[in-house]
């Protein structure tokens, strides 16, 4: 059975951002269109359903890392700020972001907190994932057949 590592996480993650869309339980929160995701990002994000493809995106995450904590995911999300002529420095991203997305996922039972370790995967998240993936690669199947030795 294909697994999330074995899609491209592109698509995979996009068309499960349009799977959360339409929870009702994962909606972004009022201050989303003016928010930069951190002290590292020059503007807000252009996407206007930036906030479903971070959900998603942290699904990924935490399906390929296992439990993670806020820390481990604000060093990921981070990136880099320029200096000018001095060399770049790696910052965090916002925690407020993840903190608020994996409180929603929280609340529709795709994730749940391990004391000491931070938040997983429920087994309701991996089957969806895996779901997902799963049709991801038989459609990809479809469009190269070679493919087909991999599943």
């Amino acid at each position: 059975m294909p697994t999330v590592y074995d899609v491209p996480q592109d698509i995979l993650i996009k068309r499960l951002a349009e799977q959360l869309k339409k929870m009702p339980q994962i909606k972004p929160p009022a201050w989303v269109s003016f928010v930069k995701t951190g002290s590292h990002a020059e503007r807000p994000p252009q996407d206007k359903d930036w906030w479903y493809i971070r959900c998603a995106s942290l699904l990924r995450k935490l399906y390929i890392h296992g439990p993670l904590g806020l820390n481990d995911l604000k060093s990921m999300y981070g990136g880099r700020v320029r200096k000018g002529l001095a060399p770049a420095h790696h910052r965090d991203a916002g925690g407020s972001i993840i903190r608020k997305a994996l409180q929603q996922l929280e609340v529709v039972g795709l994730v749940a907190k391990q004391d000491g370790k931070g938040r997983m995967l429920t087994n309701l998240g991996r089957k969806k994932l895996d779901k997902l993936a799963t049709e991801i690669f038989k459609e990809l199947v479809k469009e190269n057949p070679s493919l087909a030795r991999y599943a």
